[in-house]
C-alpha cells in the first residue's frame, strides 16, 4: 500500500511522527511518501530534525504575513499536483490546519481515500478555534477513515452520521511522541539554562490563537505581567509565537515589565525537546494550544486553558484542565490558587491523562494494514 502522509505545521509533525515511523518499520506492507507544505517553516524543520524525518516532497508554501485565503489557494493546487504525480493508495492527514483541509479536498477531488488522524474534535462554535473548527469539519466530510483520539470524539462523529465501521478510537499520537521524546531530552542551553538549577516555581505560557488577537491577547499579556509582579518568587517562560500580531501584543504589554529578562523570560519559539523539558520542569501551564492541553497531563501538570471553549473537554472532565478564557482577573486568580493552595493543585496534578497510553500509532497502522487489498 502506497501511503502519502501530508502535513505543514509543527504540531502536525509531532503527532504524525509516530505514525510515519510505524509505517516505515513495515516496508513489506507500506511504501510511505512524506509531503510537507511547510505552512510553518522554521518551527516545522525543528521537529523534522528531532524525529529524523526527511520529506520526500517539500512544497515550501510559507510566505510572510500570508493570509488564510492565500495559503489555501496555494496549498490546494500544489497538493493536487503531488497526488497526481504520486498516485497513492491512501492519504493520511492530521488535525485541523489549513494544510489538512486543503489536502483533504485535493484527495477528494482525486478520488483517493483519506485517513484523518485526531478526528472528531468539536467545540460547536465554527469561529472558535478559528479556522480550525471548520477545517476539521470539512476534513471529516470527505474522510474515509476517522482515527478518533477519544470516545467523546468518536461519539461526535457518529452523531454527525459517520458510519461506525469507519471510526476507530486509537488514543492521541501526541502521547506516543511525548513518551518517545522524553527519554532523549536534556536540559536546555541559552537563556533557559539557569532554570535547570532554579528552585523557584515556573509557569509556562503559550498564546497564539487567532480568535484572541487584539483585546483578548492583550488581556492575557496583562495577566502574565500581573502574575510576575505580584509573585516575587515566580518565574514565567513565554516562548513568543512568530505571528507578528502575537509579537506586537507581547512587546506592547510585557517588554516594559521590570521582571522582563529576569523572572519573565520572553524567548523565541523553543524547539520541541526544550518544550518537552519545560513541560516536565514547570509547575503549571497557561495555554491556548490544543496540543499542550494533551501533553501536559502526561507530566501531571495542571493546565489553565486561555480560551472560551475547548474541543478537548476530556481534560476538563478528568480534572487535569480548566477553561479560564482570556479574562485578566480570572487568569490571575486561578493561577495563584494553584500556586498557593496545595490541595487545589494536587487535585489537578493527580488525575490521569485521558488522551492516550502511547500506543495510538500502533493502532492506526494496524487498521491501515487491515485495508490492504480493499
Amino acid at each position: 500500500m502506497k501511503v502519502l502522509v501530508a502535513f505543514g505545521t509543527r504540531p502536525e509533525a509531532i503527532k504524525l511522527a509516530p505514525v510515519i515511523h510505524r509505517l516505515a518499520a513495515a516496508p513489506d506492507r507500506f511504501r510511505t511518501v512524506v509531503c510537507v507544505t511547510a505552512q510553518h517553516r522554521e518551527m516545522l524543520d525543528q521537529v523534522l530534525a528531532f524525529f529524523a524525518i526527511r520529506p520526500d516532497r517539500d512544497l515550501g508554501l510559507m510566505r510572510p504575513d500570508q493570509t488564510l485565503p492565500e495559503l489555501t489557494a496555494a496549498a490546494l493546487p500544489a497538493m493536487s499536483a503531488v497526488l497526481a504525480a504520486e498516485r497513492p493508495d491512501l492519504v493520511v492527514v492530521q488535525g485541523d490546519t489549513t494544510t489538512t483541509m486543503a489536502t483533504a479536498l485535493a484527495a477528494f477531488y482525486a478520488r483517493i481515500p483519506l485517513a484523518h488522524v485526531e478526528a472528531g474534535l468539536r467545540t460547536g462554535d465554527r469561529f472558535a478555534p478559528f479556522p480550525e473548527e471548520v477545517n476539521r469539519r470539512i476534513t471529516s466530510l470527505v474522510a474515509d477513515l476517522h482515527f478518533a483520539p477519544t470516545a467523546r470524539a468518536r461519539d461526535a462523529l457518529l452523531a454527525e452520521g459517520v458510519a461506525p465501521d469507519r471510526v476507530h478510537v486509537t488514543g492521541n499520537t501526541v502521547v506516543d511522541a511525548l513518551l518517545a521524546a522524553r527519554t532523549r531530552v536534556r536540559p536546555p542551553g541559552g537563556a533557559l539554562a539557569p532554570l535547570a538549577s532554579d528552585p523557584r516555581p515556573l509557569v509556562l505560557v503559550t498564546a497564539h490563537r487567532r480568535e484572541s488577537f487584539g483585546a483578548g491577547l492583550r488581556a492575557v499579556c496583562r495577566a502574565v505581567r500581573d502574575l510576575v509582579e505580584r509573585n516575587p518568587d515566580l518565574v514565567v517562560v513565554l516562548p513568543v509565537h512568530l505571528n507578528p500580531r502575537v509579537r506586537a501584543a507581547v512587546e506592547e504589554v510585557l517588554r516594559a515589565s521590570p521582571a522582563c529578562g529576569t523572572r519573565l523570560l520572553l524567548t523565541e519559539p523553543v524547539g520541541y525537546p526544550d518544550l518537552v523539558w519545560l513541560l516536565d520542569r514547570c509547575r503549571l501551564v497557561l495555554t491556548d494550544s490544543g496540543g499542550i492541553q494533551e501533553e501536559a497531563p502526561t507530566f501531571r501538570k495542571p493546565v489553565l486553558v486561555m480560551r472560551d471553549v475547548t474541543e478537548r473537554p476530556e481534560g476538563v472532565a478528568a480534572g487535569v484542565a480548566r477553561v479560564v478564557g482570556t479574562d485578566r482577573a480570572r487568569i490571575v486568580a486561578e493561577t495563584e490558587r494553584l500556586l498557593r493552595d496545595p490541595a487545589a493543585y494536587a487535585a489537578m496534578a493527580a488525575a490521569e491523562n485521558p488522551y492516550g497510553d502511547g500506543r495510538a500509532a500502533e493502532r492506526i497502522v494496524g487498521v491501515l494494514g487491515s485495508r490492504r487489498g480493499r
